[in-house]
């Protein structure tokens, strides 16, 4: 029953993710609940696209999908810790490349 919800909106504020639902209702959880929206700018928690008809949301510069489904059920990221510090080590490495390419020219 919960997979036929679909979202019309999304908004990342303070610490919170904001889902309005076509139904009217709205979902608010604790960004804590997604780590890599935690550590996203405001850009990239910004930059986000509907997956799955709006039942899902992708940040494609976070590489994070979230379920409305799994929204409505309370569940917060599965993501293990081992999988989040390898991405944020990625992550990190990219900043630096970036920066580097930006200074040399």
């Amino acid at each position: 029953m919960c997979s036929l919800v679909k979202a019309q909106a999304v908004m990342v504020i303070e610490n919170k993710l904001v889902v309005d639902l076509i139904d009217g209702r709205t979902i608010s959880v604790p960004l804590t609940w997604f780590p890599r929206l935690v550590h996203g700018t405001p850009k990239e928690c910004n930059h986000w696209r509907w997956i799955a008809q709006g039942r899902g949301i992708h940040w494609p510069d976070l590489d994070e999908d979230i379920s409305i489904e799994h929204l409505l059920e309370g569940k917060p990221s599965g993501e293990s810790e081992v999988s989040l510090q390898q991405w944020l080590e990625s992550r990190q490495l990219q900043h630096k490349f970036e920066e580097t390419i930006l200074s040399s020219n």
